[in-house]
């Protein structure tokens, strides 16, 4: 079942949302999402270990975002992962209008924290290789695939990106669990430049990231998605836009 994230004006339960934003007068555009309550429903659903959480919700956050890259409702995304690590890999899709579904192949796996005392999503997902399916009704379906850079999931789809699409840009992604192993933030931001992008531009831009906090630090001090993409690109003149409303239950405004 492909569970829904939102953006703009919340209701009921859950306090997820996306936004997309350009700046730069069109010569960047951007997304942010949170999505602690995907990803909490995705662990409760799979009964995922905390390094299984953090890798699934990771390439959930992604895929919300890419999706909403698609042109057509019709259009669906694929993201696989597969890797020689305990994990096995990982399978994640979604569509233009926030619905999105994974699974992680041993949702059970246990492994100690890494080198930096964070949860080992890529000592989970080992040595392998990054597929990204784009189904857009032709006859046989747009395949890139790129190997695993570090298995963070993150900078794979940051270097799938320049290699497979050429296009430049900065993945980050996030899961903070709770002691009780329940999850306390997620979310994520993709930035990319677009043809044209002056050299001055470029520069800014890749001085402000790289002096940027973890995301979900940033979530967890309670900054929205909407602080996120200004403290990175209010320099440039951030407009944040609204997705087409294709349907009733899927218009995306701004919060």
């Amino acid at each position: 079942m492909m569970e829904k994230i939102k953006a703009g004006e919340i209701t009921g339960q859950t306090g997820d949302y996306m936004l997309r934003a350009t700046a730069a007068n069109g010569q960047i555009r951007a997304f942010a999402a949170t999505s602690r309550d995907l990803v909490e429903k995705a662990r409760q659903a799979h009964n995922t270990s905390p390094v299984a959480t953090a890798a699934l919700g990771r390439l959930m956050t992604a895929g919300v975002m890419m999706g909403s890259m698609m042109k057509a409702d019709s259009d669906l995304l694929t993201i696989r992962v597969e890797g020689d690590g305990p994990i096995g890999g990982l399978t994640v899709t979604a569509d233009k209008n926030g619905n999105v579904k994974g699974y992680a192949f041993h949702p059970e796996v246990m492994l100690p924290p890494n080198a930096k005392g964070k949860l080992d999503v890529g000592g989970a997902l080992g040595v392998g290789v990054l597929s990204v399916i784009q189904d857009i009704g032709l006859k046989e379906p747009y395949v890139g695939q790129t190997q695993l850079v570090t298995g963070e999931i993150a900078e794979d789809l940051t270097y799938y990106f320049a290699t497979s699409e050429q296009v430049p840009s900065s993945v980050a992604l996030g899961v903070l669990m709770n002691k009780d192993n329940t999850v306390r933030q997620a979310g994520g931001f993709i930035i990319q430049l677009l043809p044209g992008a002056e050299e001055t531009t470029i520069a800014a831009l890749e001085k402000t990231i790289g002096e940027l906090e973890p995301v979900t630090t940033m979530l967890n001090k309670g900054m929205t998605p909407e602080d996120i993409l200004e403290l990175i690109l209010g320099q440039f003149g951030l407009e944040i836009l609204s997705l087409p409303a294709t349907a009733p239950r899927a218009v995306w405004k701004r919060r």
